[in-house]
């Protein structure tokens, strides 16, 4: 006997009895984007390699040890994308969505990462994408929290979050405050770990991202990033934090919080919760002002977030209503070739008439025992029987599964009428 073959480890399926979660988030996502006049993009999981060496920076975890990189057949390297914002930046350059225009624009869809599975982290991973472009603001940085705060409020889940704030400043901020974490980490250098280690002269502010237990003391006492702010991002930042208190969303300043990729500045931000073990970061996002013209183009600015699917759905109760929707309205019992014959085209002329109608037709025979067994299974409303009694009649025998009642026949030319009250 052949050895049974089994999806990849961290790539997971998504069972029918889990994808009335999946549907339910989709669905709220979907009209949240529409109300604030987003629009949604659709890009390959498969880029060039150095789209994602150039944007997210060669010296972090994503590109050093999680991408998934091979070389086709023509020797191209390409990769599949581990993350979403580089690859809407590539395509809004590729197809002039950025000249002289402001964009907002949306995405879902699986990322791909070898990590260690682990609970709310997985290799094949799904994700939610704005982002936003030619908008410098921080209005545009408020919208897009308050966008993700409002999110939470939709699923119910706005108690098992609590927002984390921070800038990183413009470049040259940036970089005055890495000589200075610089000189406060080399005074260190027996404490620092092995990534640390590594990262200490090509990407410092990382150290602070750092998740080793053992690092958390020494960037406690680190230098403050907030404390070395130019004007113009303190200035913004404080704009910021009353446009969030003005709308009654309360946040944490997080000095620690960098954000793991080499094309964030100016503000960042994380929801976080404590219901998810370990990885506790939900949604995070930022502006990326520079990532344009990293990867060729105009100097653009841009602001965005990502939200992990998988994680989103653990926190997540799907609503009694909402649950029912995936329901089927009818379940329809055909006994005999006779009924078979007659019962198949009735279901294309009934789906036909109302075209809202969940209704499965019975295939594959069986007594009306077995076939009473799947429509309750099925949980259909109530069962359709026509064997050849109900054909020589012109009549459905209706049974009620959910509910006590006693059973009914209804003339076939009625049942459209039936099931539009019904549905």
């Amino acid at each position: 006997m052949a050895k049974l073959i089994q999806a990849i480890r961290g790539m997971n399926d998504i069972l029918p009895e889990q994808t009335p979660y999946w549907q339910y988030v989709e669905s709220i996502f979907r009209q949240l984007m529409q109300s604030y006049g987003y629009q949604e993009i659709r890009m390959p999981i498969v880029e060039n390699t150095a789209l994602f060496k150039r944007s997210i920076g060669e010296v972090t975890d994503i590109v050093e040890k999680e991408m998934y990189t091979f070389e086709d057949r023509n020797g191209d390297s390409l990769t599949l994308r581990p993350e979403g914002t580089a690859c809407c930046v590539r395509a809004a350059m590729q197809h002039g969505m950025l000249h002289n225009q402001t964009q907002r624009l949306w995405y879902s869809g699986p990322m791909f990462r070898h990590e260690r599975p682990q609970k709310g982290r997985y290799r094949q991973f799904h994700q939610f994408g704005v982002e936003t472009f030619g908008l410098a603001g921080p209005d545009i940085d408020a919208e897009l929290i308050l966008m993700s705060n409002r999110l939470w409020q939709l699923l119910g889940m706005g108690d098992d979050v609590v927002l984390e704030l921070n800038s990183l400043g413009s470049s040259e901020a940036r970089q005055q405050y890495r000589e200075v974490l610089v000189k406060y980490f080399e005074a260190h250098q027996p404490e620092l770990d092995e990534d640390s280690q590594r990262r200490l002269h090509t990407n410092p502010l990382r150290i602070l991202d750092s998740k080793n237990p053992d690092m958390q003391r020494l960037n406690e006492n680190a230098p403050k990033l907030i404390d070395h702010l130019d004007d113009e991002s303190k200035q913004e930042f404080e704009t910021l934090c009353k446009i969030l208190d003005d709308a009654g969303v309360n946040y944490k300043i997080n000095p620690r919080l960098v954000r793991g990729l080499d094309y964030y500045s100016k503000t960042v931000f994380e929801w976080v919760t404590d219901k998810l073990g370990a990885q506790g970061t939900v949604c995070a996002g930022g502006r990326f002002d520079g990532l344009v013209e990293q990867l060729g183009g105009k100097a653009t600015p841009a602001m965005g977030f990502a939200l992990g699917l998988e994680r989103l759905i653990e926190l997540i109760e799907i609503p009694q209503d909402k649950q029912k929707e995936n329901n089927l309205d009818v379940y329809f019992v055909l006994m005999g070739d006779a009924a078979i014959s007659k019962g198949i085209p009735l279901a294309e002329k009934w789906r036909s008439a109302l075209p809202g109608l969940k209704l499965q037709v019975n295939c594959g025979g069986g007594s009306i025992k077995s076939q009473m067994k799947k429509a309750d299974k099925s949980g259909a409303e109530v069962a359709f029987i026509l064997g050849d009694e109900e054909i020589e009649k012109n009549v459905i025998a209706v049974k009620f599964l959910r509910e006590k009642k006693e059973q009914e026949i209804i003339e076939m030319d009625n049942i459209p009428g039936y099931l539009s009250k019904k549905i």
